[in-house]
């Protein structure tokens, strides 16, 4: 729902709103999502959704960014109702929804300063990524040591994605070298011989001590999988293309889909120690619509039997203990055995992306499938 301009997301089981506060990356999601379902899908073609987006994009414009942070650029994680500025992350990902939102709603509007504004703050973020951190406000401590985490260059990708799609020319040459240097970035976190994936690895491509080293989370290796997919086929990479399929998805079901209850399991230890975080054992919307993106896509462009019997499985998982027939919107957080422990539908970290993305890249790859079985 939105006020004036912007979004709440503090939703309830019932659609009941409770609490006010206004995240930025949830923001610059949804009005994302907005975009995209109203520029590619006809039913969505509507005034009321583009005015929705639209709103959700004057308020991010006029309230995101927080001019005394030392960088213009630096954005908000957190805004009160009327868009104050109450938290701030030493993080990227509120600025790379902004980007995302910038550029969709550029494409809807035909405005150019958004996809001006866009490509300005991208440029910030390599700045911030690849040159200096400084930026992002976090102190540099005696004993820190650099930590490159998968989360960063899979958001960079999917932004190089985003502001080239249908594009040509410089506008695409200026990202293929950033694409490259985000996959390769990826392909790091491929650790012990080819069979694991690491959340994070040392700057130089190694495993780290410890138990941030041998942390794992299958739901990122995942949605890592489908963008490095869709990023080889892009580029024609066939061996891309393998690595992300036989790597990124598989391993993460392999080890973390839970035989016993079904779903997958939230973190894992690569060693079989149990995982320091309290949720570890949780089973977590985004996951499961990242795994069910992920092999159908990779089903369409192999035909492997095997792939979509994975995606039946987590679609079977997925429909029978996440969906709320009687209110809903999807349940985001559930016990190992698949119990809703969390009964909200909306908060700080789940918002309106991970659902419909998920059943909108669905749908079309469903119809891509069906449209060629009929030619």
């Amino acid at each position: 729902m939105y006020f004036s301009s912007g979004f709440f997301t503090c939703i309830g089981k019932d659609g009941k709103i409770y609490d006010q506060l206004k995240y930025v990356w949830l923001q610059g999601r949804q009005v994302w999502m907005y975009c995209r379902l109203y520029r590619t899908m006809e039913r969505f073609n509507k005034p009321e959704i583009l005015e929705a987006a639209k709103s959700g994009g004057a308020f991010l414009r006029r309230f995101a960014r927080i001019p005394n942070s030392g960088s213009p650029w630096k954005c908000a994680f957190c805004l009160t109702r009327d868009g104050k500025a109450l938290k701030v992350q030493r993080t990227i990902f509120s600025e790379c929804f902004y980007v995302m939102a910038m550029d969709e709603l550029a494409r809807v509007t035909g405005d150019k300063d958004m996809q001006v504004e866009a490509a300005q703050m991208m440029d910030q973020l390599v700045h911030w990524v690849r040159v200096d951190p400084s930026g992002l406000g976090k102190p540099q401590l005696s004993g820190d040591t650099p930590v490159c985490s998968m989360a960063v260059p899979m958001m960079l990708l999917c932004l190089v994605q985003q502001l080239t799609e249908a594009r040509s020319g410089e506008e695409v040459d200026k990202y293929r070298e950033v694409g490259g240097w985000c996959v390769k970035q990826i392909l790091q976190h491929l650790q012990r011989g080819g069979t694991a994936i690491l959340e994070s690895v040392s700057s130089e491509g190694k495993e780290l001590p410890g138990c941030e080293g041998r942390l794992q989370n299958p739901g990122h290796a995942l949605e890592a999988g489908w963008f490095l997919l869709q990023y080889g086929l892009e580029n024609g990479d066939q061996e891309l293309q393998r690595t992300a399929v036989d790597k990124f998805m598989e391993i993460p079901f392999l080890t973390g889909w839970d035989k016993e209850h079904g779903g997958l399991l939230y973190f894992l230890d690569v060693d079989g120690y149990c995982p320091t975080q309290l949720e570890w054992s949780m089973k977590l919307w985004w996951p499961h619509c990242e795994a069910l993106i992920a092999y159908l896509m990779a089903y369409s462009h192999t035909k492997e039997p095997a792939l979509l019997e994975r995606f039946s499985q987590v679609y079977d998982y997925t429909f029978s203990h996440f969906s709320d027939a009687e209110n809903g919107e999807w349940f985001g957080y559930l016990t190992q055995q698949g119990k809703v422990t969390l009964d909200f539908k909306g908060g700080p970290f789940k918002g309106f992306f991970h659902v419909p993305r998920c059943l909108y890249m669905c749908e079309k790859i469903l119809d891509s499938i069906l449209n060629k079985q009929e030619t």
